[in-house]
């Protein structure tokens, strides 16, 4: 007798599918993506930052009791609590934290321009000059997990730089008396960063745009750019006190999109996928590929591994999520178009000549080339860094890099024939706007 068929019922996928084969259409309004409103969180965060532009340390202290759940008796760290951190710290923890400085300073090293002389004229010349910011405010999140690795990613670019003071703020943790996470404090201490403060949110921002007096007495000034990822709110308090200092960027929630073909290791994908998801609930987690099979793989994966993560329960809801999917298409060239309209902070290329497929790329924070290259190897030790533009703005902005801290200076030097030569072009286009002074301040140089 023949044996009874047994049916074989296929669970949901996590993954939203969104098939694309038939024709790309209008991407940006298909392809995922969390739904943040850093409008609203503007409206929230505004009161805070007022109120820390009034009132100072008292008002961050008073929010971070709020938020936080607890307030240090100072803003500013002692000396001897880093100092305790460092010595707390687990050996394999600290070697780690110093392969990854190292690396971080020979990638970012390689970032520095070069100042430039060219010769306009005979005689004339301007140069590019590349200046450090004189201080800088790095913010170190602290909310669903604590990131010493972010303290490498910012302080880093801002030394090899050349800026003469760095300060960190991390938000206060209940388990450690009020000061940020042990493991921040141990990364400053191994990067020689002394000036720390235990402030979060918006009111950690404002306090290093704005700066306050300590409840000790000492004075906490003002930096002139702000750096370093965080919640909707942190984002929120950068947006309003941009023009007062600069900023890096408006971080959304963390995205991985991974270009993969019928070669990739359905393995490989689901455990980056999964390494993303459990940063946050909101997100995204996106694989644009050309096998449905591998799609199909990755979905039964991501069913097995996700109930055996550590942080199951987020991971999951950032895999359901209306951020994240598995967009299906036609081609590596259709992959390739989805990518740069998706435009992720990192891009994942996990298919066959997978460095040529990169090089056609023009939109992502950070792409990370074949099966040996996972997101995880970026955000710790690959000697590039993990501060990169989220939701879009990678169409338009870079990552975190040493350039975020210098400012670029043009130094004119003409001399008297130099300038005399070009004077005549000078007077015509005074003349033409209509502002004489300008020819005029010329000719006063040539008295007839």
């Amino acid at each position: 007798m023949p044996k009874p068929v047994r049916a074989v019922t296929r669970l949901l996928p996590m993954l939203q599918r969104i098939d694309l084969r038939s024709g790309l259409g209008d991407l940006r309004g298909v392809l995922p993506r969390a739904a943040i409103d850093v409008g609203a969180a503007t409206e929230a965060v505004a009161p805070i930052v007022q109120d820390v532009r009034r009132r100072g340390a008292s008002a961050v202290l008073e929010a971070s009791a709020r938020f936080d759940g607890i307030a240090p008796p100072t803003l500013r760290v002692p000396a001897e609590i880093i100092a305790a951190a460092v010595d707390a710290l687990a050996p394999a923890v600290q070697d780690a934290l110093t392969e990854s400085i190292a690396r971080a300073r020979v990638g970012h090293a390689a970032q520095l321009p070069v100042e430039r002389v060219t010769d306009i004229a005979p005689g004339g010349s301007v140069t590019q000059r590349w200046v450090p910011v004189r201080r800088v405010g790095l913010y170190v999140p602290g909310g669903l997990a604590l990131y010493p690795s972010s303290v490498v990613m910012n302080v880093v670019p801002a030394q090899v730089a050349g800026v003469d003071a760095i300060a960190v703020t991390s938000p206060p943790q209940k388990d450690n008396l009020g000061w940020p996470d042990p493991n921040v404090l141990a990364a400053c201490a191994l990067l020689g960063v002394d000036e720390v403060y235990a402030a979060g949110g918006a009111q950690g921002v404002a306090l290093l745009a704005l700066g306050a007096t300590d409840t000790d007495g000492t004075l906490i000034e003002p930096v002139d750019v702000i750096t370093g990822p965080g919640n909707v709110f942190v984002t929120a308090a950068k947006r309003l006190l941009r023009g007062t200092v600069a900023i890096d960027s408006e971080a959304g929630p963390t995205e991985i999109a991974v270009i993969a073909d019928d070669s990739a290791d359905p393995v490989h994908v689901a455990a980056d996928l999964i390494s993303q998801a459990e940063h946050d609930p909101l997100a995204a987690s996106v694989l644009i590929t050309t096998s449905e099979d591998l799609a199909d793989a990755v979905d039964d994966l991501l069913l097995q591994r996700v109930s055996m993560t550590k942080h199951h329960d987020r991971v999951r809801v950032a895999l359901s999520g209306s951020q994240s999917g598995t967009v299906l298409v036609g081609s590596i060239d259709d992959a390739v178009a989805v990518a740069d309209a998706y435009a992720a902070e990192h891009l994942e290329i996990q298919a066959r000549d997978a460095a040529v497929v990169a090089g056609r790329i023009r939109n992502a924070g950070a792409v990370f080339v074949g099966a040996f290259s996972p997101v995880s190897l970026g955000d710790y030790c690959a000697g590039s860094n993990h501060v990169l533009p989220t939701s879009g703005s990678a169409r338009f902005s870079p990552g975190l890099n040493t350039t975020t801290f210098l400012r670029q200076m043009q130094v004119i030097e003409y001399s008297r024939d130099a300038l005399a030569d070009v004077a005549g072009h000078v007077l015509a286009l005074s003349d033409a706007e209509d502002l004489p002074a300008h020819g005029e301040a010329v000719s006063a140089r040539f008295p007839t």
